[in-house]
Order: C-alpha cells, then structure tokens, then sequence
C-alpha cells in the first residue's frame, strides 16, 4: 500500500527506494516475522523546508493506519545495515514520538544522513563519496519488559555454532547505543543450552528459546548470519531490525554426523562432582587396564584387544570436570564379548547406566543377530566362557588370595617412606604399583562378575518361588551381612560412642571438631587410632586423589563419634518380624536347599565385593600418598606454585617430566590453567545425566554445560529402590557436601550420593534419601547396619525435596513422600 512517498510495510520495494533497513523489513515482514507496525518516507519526500503539507498530512494518516504511538524514527540509507558495512550509530534515532511531533522528527533523521560524520565514516571504511540522504523508518514502539540485541554468530570469537543475546530490563536504545551494559547469554546454536550467562536475569529460559529460535530464524530468512534487535512486550516477542554481521567470521565447519554418548548415571557413585586431572587420569588408565584384562578372561583373543585399543583407552571421559562413561566404547567392548550377538540385552544390563542406548544407535555395534550355524558358533563360545568361569569360580578362593597377597606385598613399605624419597625413585614406585597391581586386577574383576550373576540369579530365584517377601528376605541376607568391611567403620564408630557416654564436654568438643581433649581419655584416644590406621584413607569421595583423607582432618569423624554417642542403642531393622528362608520354604525342604545354596554363594560373592574394594581403597592411597609426595618435591624446585597443583596435572604429565617424554616442562601454566578451569566448573550445575553429541567428542559436549535448571517438581509422592526397612517422619537436609554440612540429630539425610566418607553424616541421621545407588550401593550397606530406612535411586531428589521441609520414608516400600 502506498500513498505518494509514503510507503506502508506491506509495500514489496527494493533498498534503493526504501533503503537496506526498510526494505529488510518489509521482507521480513512479508515473510512471517512478527514486526512492529511501521511505515516508510521515502528520502525523495524531503527538501531543506522539510516535508511539505501534503506528505505531513499522508504521514499523519499513514500513522492513524499503523496504529497509536509511541513510535519511533529511525534511518533508512541505501547502504546501511549492508553485508559490507552497518553504518551503525551514524544516523539519528527518536524515541518515544507522540504523532504530531513525528513529521518535525523525520525531518531530523533525513538530515542526520547529510552530517559530516557520516561522510567521515565512508571515507575510513573505503565508500566513495558522502552517500545518499536515508529513507526514514516510523515504527510503532513496543512497550517493552526487556529489549536488547542477538547475534546469530559470535562476531567476537568468530564462531558460527554459537548466538550472543544482550539484553536489558525496559528499552534496548541505551544498550544498542553502547551507553548501558546489558546481561549477555551465550547460547549454542544446535541444541539451545545455555553456555553462559548470568543467574536470575532479566531473561527466562522460556525467553531465550523463543530468542533462539527468532534468530536462527532470522538468519536463515536472510541467507547469512545476522546482528537482530528484538523486544519482549508482557506477550509477545517482537523482531525490530535484522541486519548482516560486518566482521570476518571463521568458515563454516565440515558437518560431521558421528554420535558420541556419555553417561555417568553408574560412575558417579565412584567419582562424583568435580574430579581432578590427576585423579581422571588415574581412573583412565586404571580402565583401560583392567577392561582389558577382563575380555582376556572371558576368552577375547590378544588381536580383537589390540585393534580395540582406541576403545579401552576412552571408555572414561571428563566433561566440565565431571567424569562420565563413554557409553558407545563401552557397548563396543561388550560386543568384543562371546555371545553379544545372542544375549545383547543380558550384556546391556551389565552397565548399570540409567537407560540403554538408542536403538538406532546400539543396532550399528557389534555383529548382527546369528543365525543358522553362526548361532551354533556363538552358543558354542558361550558355553566356553561358561566353562572358564566355572573354572575361575572353582578356584577363586585362590585367586582371592594371591591378589591379597601380591597387595599386602606391594603396600608393606609404611606410606611414610614415600615422603623421604627423590623423584625418580618416586617415579619407579608408581611403576611397580601399576605392574604389581593395576595390571593384575584379576581377583577384583572375576568376583564382580560372578557377584553380578549371583546377585541376580538368586533375587530372580527367590522372587519366582516366594514372590515379595522373598526379594524382602533376599535384601536382608545380602545387605544386613555384618562381615561387610564397609560395615565396620559405622560398627566401631557406635562403640567409640558408647565409650563417651557420661563425658558431655568432650562430646561437645568433638561435635566441633576437635580432638584436644583426647589426650586424657586413653581408651577412646586408642580406639579412634586404631580407626584411623585402618580406616584413613576411607575418606569422603575416596577414589578421588586430591581427596582429604582422616589422617590430615580427622575431625569429621570427631564430629560421628559424637553424634553416635546421641544414638540410642537399638536397631530399628531388628525390631521388624524376622523371616528367613526356614520360613519362606517351610514344608519345601529341596527348594530351601537349592535358595540356601545359591544365596549363600551368592552373599559370600557380595561380601568380597565389599572387601575387595576396600583393597582399591588402599591402593588409590598409596597413589595419593604418592603424588602428594610428588608435589612437595615440584613446589620445593620450582616446577608448580603450589604442592597441590600436583592434582591439576595428569599422570603422564607428572612422570614425563620426572622419566623425560614430556612434550613441555612449563608445568606451572599447565596446572595454573586447569586451576581455572576448575573454578569455573565448580560455579556452574552438573551437566545431565545423558549426553549426546555429534562430531568431535568433545567439541559438542559444552553445549550440556548449561546455567538453565528444570521446571520445578511439585507432587507430592515418589517411589524408588526400598534398601533397609522401617518409616521415619522429619526434617529433610540436603547435603551436597558432607564436609562443610552437617545433619542435626534424627534428620533425614537427602544425598546425590554417598560414600564411607559420609560416615560423620550417617551417624546423625534418621533416614537416608539417594537419588543414586542400587541395592548393593554404600547408602544401603550403611543404613541396614545402623538399622535406619533407607531409599536409593531417587532421581531428581536434591531439587525435589527442599531442604528443611518435613518428610516421610518408607524403607520397605522405597517411598518418599513431602509433607509441607
């Protein structure tokens, strides 16, 4: 529609009339895109008078049709907002303009495009003369609740895989003017997450997708990456302006469609939170050892491993300093395994993840469903692994024994004489902790997968032919064993307690902890010594190097002696009706035979499980020890800032340095860098549980290091894993960290996870809430021996339950449920 030069949006022009800002408008308009309402004077309207009566009075007529004001007057030249040069901030724009002042106004802006600076702007950005007098945009305003600015492409990294949103409470002109500073979003431009920006800003995450969405939009509208103003009214988002980014961007990369998945929902029990480089390091090569020899036990042939070295080397990967599984390498190593193409499913279950892979995904690993003779050939090498691990089962007793017995070898030296010894020797000790033990993992990896199968086999046995009560019977065998080593430290922390009994002011004194007092009570002072020998090392996160262990703080478990000496001496798990398999099999004499010898095989499998992995504790100390040792020495030469910036090293970076293969001896920024990095992790949330990523592994993943959180979770109820029976009704505390939180007597502890570092917690609670966790984890062994209800594998419990508020547990029935 036009009237004379008065040209309204809906007007197909080109920029030669309308100018590069109109006449992208228009199309965009044209297209789809929610713009304000506005008109277009053209420049050939204008004279040194101004605009004469008959165009003021189209214009005013022209404004009635768009709408009611404010409005808005903003240039129009052929060239500006062109792919080679913005002409930004060199032509005037009014705000706020009541009708009648709008054709005074456009005058204004018309002349703003005759000034010398805009001549001078041409002139240093290489353009040929002063350039025509600009058109002039009449825009209604948008009664704005934040406004600001989006960048399809980052114009200061370069980077086409990311959009830069700045936005600001009210108006945007202030912040386009660069005369205020606005809150800036990071977005990725694939998946949407938020890469950055700030916490409770002006934008919801409902606002940056739309904004997301309307600026890939917008840049695929106008086939090229584009610098957009926006605006949010109380409804609406509103596109104001659309012009091409000026500055050089890098190339476009080469679409790579290869997925890549990591998963954490199983090794966040071993490595929670933020995990060191030292300590990923560590675990990588302790992986891909062990994982190795354990397809060498089931009979894969040397050559199948070699040529699947990539994949034992990255079964672990860290991702914003969290470790995760690389589940595809995973399920490659699987499907190394004899029978994977006829018990896929059984194999899967081994992982422990949260959910399978997709099947489109799983369906390309490893071979196809065998058929025909092929079937014949995988049944066959099924029962060969079966008749190896019948061996291995037959004389694991032995295996057991030597592995004890090479560890107790290696682990004789007092870890004391670590600290006296040059770096080279430091160097050979590592090694031979790795030859003697990394490389021979046998005893651990046989009885965890015979435990794996026994466990089971016999929950299955006993739910079959006894139904509820016989997985009820079945939880009580395997995790109410008292010969558990990770039983004990709660067992000798309820004796330290009673041996306060009666000493108030020592009680108080370790509830702060401090141990002063302990010199002159001989028999405590011996008993939490003797803990200590044993138990130092079993310290909250204890797979982690950077870990501190008892030994340096013991005042954790100060604060549990004291708070178990509040604990009344009862068991709540004994006070339930106590059924056994007598009772479950009564009158069925063979079936009470076959249960007892399958679930007493199966709980001795589960108790050296435990056991065993209290083995790799020590171990995983001995190394701590070790490095720490290592870092004084590179403090006392120079070679890093601190002892501790030991743990922002990685392991081939500590001996390449000590034996010679490293690529650069300036440790020191190395580790000052990665110290960094943490920081930064650590002020951001924990990336999902599940990540997928296309293309290069890493290259996708800092799109799940995102700010956003969830909706919030209001029902009321939720059931889980029931661990250790018995309801309890309380005060809900979530902990996030046990060393720096603490639990009032008779809360429920509500955890991510736990480990026998969270023994100073446990020791106050009622009940236990674990959004991670199985029937065999920590949290279960724990709370059936301190007799308190227990619930694991909660999802989402930490921002689900609020710290403070009143709840019940259910034990038995693995229910939770919010009370406030």
């Amino acid at each position: 529609m036009t009237s004379g030069p008065i040209l309204h949006m809906d007007a197909a022009v080109g920029v030669e009339r309308v100018g590069g800002k109109a006449a992208a408008l228009m199309r965009l308009s044209a297209k789809g895109f929610n713009v304000p309402n506005f008109l277009v004077v053209e420049p050939s309207a204008f004279s040194a008078k101004g605009l004469s009566r008959m165009t003021r009075e189209s214009l005013l007529e022209g404004l009635h049709k768009i709408g009611s004001g404010p409005y808005a007057a903003r240039s129009s030249a052929v060239e500006e907002d062109g792919a080679g040069h913005s002409h930004a901030g060199q032509f005037l724009s009014v705000l706020n303009l009541k009708a009648d002042r709008v054709p005074a106004t456009c005058t204004k802006v018309w002349k703003s495009g005759l000034e010398d600076n805009v001549a001078t702007y041409r002139a240093s950005t290489g353009l040929n003369g002063a350039g025509d007098a600009p058109a002039v945009i009449v825009q209604q305003m948008v009664n704005a609740r934040c406004a600001g600015v989006a960048f399809t492409a980052d114009p200061v990294s370069g980077r086409r895989d990311q959009i830069v949103i700045s936005a600001t409470a009210g108006l945007g002109d202030k912040l386009v003017g660069g005369e205020q500073d606005g809150e800036t979003y990071l977005i990725d431009k694939q998946t949407g997450a938020v890469l950055d920006g700030p916490e409770g800003g002006v934008l919801s995450f409902e606002d940056l997708e739309q904004l997301t969405e309307l600026a890939k939009a917008a840049e695929q509208a106008c086939e090229g990456p584009q610098d957009i103003e926006w605006a949010f009214d109380d409804a609406e988002l509103y596109l104001l302006q659309s012009r091409p980014i000026t500055t050089p961007l890098r190339p476009h990369p080469i679409p790579d469609r290869d997925i890549t998945v990591f998963d954490n929902s199983n090794i966040i029990e071993s490595y929670p939170g933020l995990v060191s480089p030292l300590t990923y390091s560590f675990a990588q090569y302790a992986y891909s050892r062990v994982y190795r020899a354990f397809v060498r036990l089931v009979g894969v042939d040397e050559r199948s491993i070699a040529s699947n070295a990539a994949v034992f080397d990255n079964m672990l990967a860290r991702i914003d300093g969290r470790v995760y599984y690389n589940l595809i390498n995973w399920y490659r190593a699987l499907a190394l395994l004899p029978g994977f193409s006829i018990n896929r499913s059984h194999m899967e279950t081994m992982m422990g993840v949260g959910e399978p892979l997709p099947e489109t995904i799983a369906a390309g690993i490893g071979p196809p469903p065998a058929k025909g003779f092929g079937l014949i050939k995988e049944w066959a090498k099924v029962a060969g692994v079966g008749a190896r691990l019948a061996y291995e089962a037959f004389r694991l007793d032995r295996t057991v024994k030597q592995f004890y017995g090479r560890l107790n070898t290696a682990l004789a030296e007092p870890a004391a004489t670590l600290d006296d010894m040059p770096l080279t020797q430091l160097a050979a000790e590592y090694r031979r902790i790795e030859a003697d033990l990394l490389d021979r993992w046998d005893a651990p990896l046989v009885n965890d997968f015979l435990c794996m199968m026994a466990f089971g086999g016999s929950r299955k046995l006993l739910e079959r032919w006894a139904g509820q009560p016989g997985l009820e019977v079945h939880n009580d065998i395997m995790v109410g064993q008292g010969d558990i080593v990770s039983a004990e430290p709660a067992q000798r922390i309820r004796h330290m307690g009673r041996l306060l009994d009666g000493n108030e002011a020592l009680r108080q004194q370790l509830a702060e902890g401090d141990g002063s007092g302990l010199a002159e009570h001989d028999e405590l002072s011996k008993a939490i010594q003797d803990y200590l020998d044993r138990f130092a090392d079993r310290c909250t996160e204890e797979l982690k190097l950077e870990s501190v262990t008892l030994d340096r703080d013991p005042a954790p478990l100060y604060r549990a002696v004291a708070a178990a000496s509040l604990q009344q001496d009862h068991n709540a798990h004994d006070a339930q009706p106590h059924v056994d398999l007598n009772d479950l099999f009564k009158g069925r004499p063979l079936r009470r035979a076959i249960a007892k010898t399958f679930v007493e095989w199966a709980k001795k499998r589960v108790r050296d499980r435990e056991n065993l992995r209290f083995e790799r504790t020590r171990i995983f100390g001995r190394a701590r020890h070790l490095f720490r040792a290592v870092g004084r020495q590179f403090y006392a030469r120079g070679v890093i800032e601190a002892p501790d910036d030991i743990f922002n090293l990685t392991v081939p970076e500590v001996l390449g340095y000590i034996e010679g293969f490293t690529v650069s001896p300036n440790l020191a920024e190395v580790a000052a860098m990665r110290k960094r990095e943490m920081e930064h992790s650590s002020q951001r949330p924990d990336p999902d549980e599940r990540l997928m990523v296309e293309g290069a592994a890493l290259a996708g993943t800092a799109a799940f290091v995102s700010r956003t959180s969830a909706p919030e979770d209001t029902s009321a109820l939720k059931t889980a894993t029931g661990c250790a029976p018995g309801c309890v009704t309380a005060t809900a505390r979530v902990i996030r960290d046990p060393r720096t939180q603490s639990l009032e007597h008779g809360d429920i502890l509500v955890a991510r996870h736990t480990d026998p570092g969270w023994i100073a917690v446990f020791s106050n609670a009622s009940a236990i809430v674990v959004e991670r966790g199985s029937l065999l984890s920590h949290s279960a062994i724990v709370a059936r021996e301190l007799g308190i209800p227990c619930v694991v594998g909660l999802k989402g419990a930490m921002d689900w339950i609020k710290d403070g508020e009143t709840i019940e547990v259910d034990g038995a029935a693995g229910t939770v449920k919010r009370l406030s």
